[in-house]
């Protein structure tokens, strides 16, 4: 009896499933709109491939009570595949609870109404064990969205049900934490009008992928035990090239954009930064044998309050040096190349601007007998305004690379930027080429401290 009773609720879910792709067709049920934010004012250089109508929509409906719904989704994308819209209706809220790979898209469009939620279950057992592991810097997310021509909007919320991992991190700092929102491989397409929430790690990874806009996201989300939460970037670019990241509010603990490893060809405008480690290049050169590339990156239009940095250029040095147990390394190498920050608006900010090749390093003498075999060169950084915290008073800025050599052409204009008493006084060391509007002081030291600031 019991046997036949799971059958028949087995075969139930299964007819709810199919039925539920059906509905949109029955009820001609109507999806959002896309939302399609002009890219502007500044563009990667390469335009986007045009994205169809879709012609065909599928409804996933909730099972309800936070138990699983990863099988309903994932046969409503795969019903509405190559053509259609898949619906996640407003007031509903869907659980995941199996990690899935979704880089078999093509010309399909996600939406998640707006009220609606989805949330990621709490299983750090199950998530550590099969998460999506990505190799660089032991990333892993709990999905994988990748293909051609997709679009995801709609007003919606991705909730990574993050406090669990920021307690469980407090007691292990070597677990695995999924990243929320993982665009791998995705080729064409526009994330838009999404709010994300809580992310164990990473908000956001963008890795071995081309041609992607993120406008009006709202990322928020901390912890409320004594348990902070940790590397909660933004968003971290790698190995993507034609990159848009714009009109977003970003309220996290970490770098509020970073560009990791071969990132190229990326505009990051009009964003709104609070607690964050600021608009980082890197870190770059932590892998031994691997080359790093960052070129043709123009952030414009940031708003930075309550923060470490407003522009940062983090370089790993030419030895190995660990800066935490899970995060280690030195030695790569590469180049970081015409990289423009241009327009910031600071408030309570403990640097306006840092660039080093010492990343990792707390002596800054060791690090200079082995300098960075990773370049910095044609740099610009100008109109930035507002004032620094009083962390470092007297300095506002921290300007040191390894060896001059290897660290040139860096323009630093316009910069309208003072501390709490008034001082606009820079560490400069083995850089050249900074501009009479820099007002250096040698040594690196950080306001009378000689140890590397490590954040």
């Amino acid at each position: 009896m019991r046997i036949s009773n799971l059958l028949a609720c087995g075969l139930l879910q299964a007819t709810a499933a199919l039925a539920s792709t059906r509905e949109a067709r029955d009820k001609k049920v109507i999806p959002s709109k896309r939302p399609h934010h002009p890219i502007a004012p500044h563009h990667p250089g390469s335009p986007l491939p045009a994205s169809p109508e879709r012609t065909k929509t599928c409804i996933v409906q909730s099972n309800g009570n936070g138990t699983d719904d990863s099988a309903n989704i994932l046969k409503a994308i795969k019903d509405c595949n190559n053509g259609g819209h898949v619906v996640f209706p407003k007031d509903q809220k869907f659980t995941i609870g199996t990690a899935l790979d979704l880089t078999f898209l093509k010309h399909i469009d996600l939406v998640k109404d707006i009220q609606g939620t989805i949330q990621f279950t709490k299983d750090t057992d199950y998530w550590q064990k099969n998460a999506f592991y990505h190799t660089f810097q032991n990333a892993t997310t709990f999905f994988q969205l990748g293909g051609n021509d997709v679009n995801v909007y709609g007003g919606g919320t991705l909730d990574g049900n993050g406090q669990v991992w920021y307690d469980l991190y407090a007691k292990d700092i070597y677990i695995l934490r999924p990243i929320l929102f993982g665009a791998i491989g995705l080729h064409g397409g526009r994330i838009e009008d999404l709010n994300f929430r809580y992310s164990p790690q990473w908000y956001t990874l963008v890795a071995n992928s081309t041609d992607v806009v993120f406008s009006n996201i709202d990322i928020k989300g901390g912890s409320v035990s004594k348990n902070p939460a940790k590397n909660t970037d933004g968003w971290d670019t790698y190995r993507s090239n034609n990159i848009v990241i714009q009109n977003s509010r970003i309220d996290n603990g970490d770098d509020c954009v970073s560009f990791k490893p071969n990132s190229t060809n990326i505009v990051v405008q009009n964003l709104w930064c609070n607690g964050s480690h600021g608009i980082s290049v890197g870190s770059l050169g932590q892998y031994v044998g691997e080359v790093d590339y960052v070129q043709n990156i123009y952030v414009y239009n940031i708003s930075m309050s309550n923060a470490s940095d407003g522009a940062r250029i983090k370089v790993w040095p030419g030895a190995q040096s660990a800066l935490s147990g899970d995060l280690q390394g030195g030695g790569g190498s590469g180049a970081v190349s015409n990289v423009t920050y241009d327009t910031m608006v600071l408030a309570n900010v403990d640097y306006a601007i840092e660039i080093t090749q010492c990343y990792g390093q707390k002596n800054i003498t060791l690090c200079n007998q082995f300098p960075s075999n990773l370049t910095i060169s044609d740099i610009t950084i100008k109109s930035f305004t507002g004032k620094t915290s009083s962390k470092y008073e007297p300095l506002i800025g921290y300007l040191v690379c390894s060896s001059p050599t290897v660290c040139k052409d860096i323009r630093i204009e316009d910069i309208n930027v003072r501390s709490p008493k008034g001082s606009n006084l820079y560490a400069c060391g083995s850089i050249d080429g900074i501009g009479k509007q820099v007002n250096c002081t040698s040594g690196g030291s950080k306001g009378g401290n000689s140890k590397m600031r490590l954040v």
